[in-house]
């Protein structure tokens, strides 16, 4: 796999896992709860931010055999995308959902 490949990938992958905790009502999608609360769901998500950052870096260190320093600003803008990547989750659970289930 060459290196595009690989980043196309972990792309797609982080908006997938960005999107997890609106789209399963289960926590870390393993243990069910019985109302996941929107603080719950916050919460998770920051973890799988937390592990898609992790898994950034094992990347960038297993690719090109050291990681590039980085300011502050290059954070809030993963963060931010992030972010990005989890608006149709959002959307799907806080304003479509009920949408579709009264049509």
């Amino acid at each position: 796999m060459t290196n595009q490949y690989v980043t196309v990938v972990f792309l797609l992958l982080t908006f997938l896992i960005a999107n997890l905790p609106w789209l399963s009502d289960k926590f870390f999608c393993i243990r069910g709860v019985h109302k996941k609360s929107g603080w719950l769901r916050w919460f998770e998500w920051l973890c799988w931010y937390g592990l898609s950052f992790g898994t950034g870096f094992a990347l960038e260190y297993k690719i090109m055999g050291s990681v590039s320093p980085q300011d502050w600003e290059f954070y809030v803008v993963t963060l931010c995308l992030f972010v990005v990547f989890a608006l149709p989750g959002f959307i799907y659970h806080y304003d479509l959902k009920a949408v579709l289930r009264d049509s």
